[in-house]
């Protein structure tokens, strides 16, 4: 189970829930991933909503490996989200706020 206080969030995928969290190795592969000017960067994109189904994969796969889940692209491209698309958004929405907010 997730703990919000360490920037946790569960991805609810249809094998069960999956720990997500954005350590500085995960953010600093998500930079590279995105090709993204830093970190302001990285939030700003998802922010402002001119991100592509290509950012939230590599969100998703960035949360999933700081979480200790060793899941290439690939293999999160793979997975089937309770919720679909929304449900996945959602998560990684969360995660962002978590990480650059403190907010769920």
């Amino acid at each position: 189970m997730a703990n919000p206080h360490r920037g946790e969030v569960d991805l609810l995928t249809a094998d069960g829930p999956r720990l997500m969290r954005l350590t500085l190795g995960a953010l600093a592969e998500l930079e590279a991933d995105l090709d993204a000017d830093g970190l302001i960067g990285v939030a700003q994109r998802f922010e402002n909503g001119a991100f592509t189904s290509r950012d939230l994969i590599a969100l998703l796969t960035a949360g999933l490996r700081g979480g200790g889940c060793d899941l290439s692209q690939s293999d999160v491209e793979k997975l089937a989200f309770q919720g679909g698309a929304a449900g996945a958004a959602k998560a990684a929405a969360q995660l962002l706020g978590l990480t650059f907010r403190g907010e769920a």
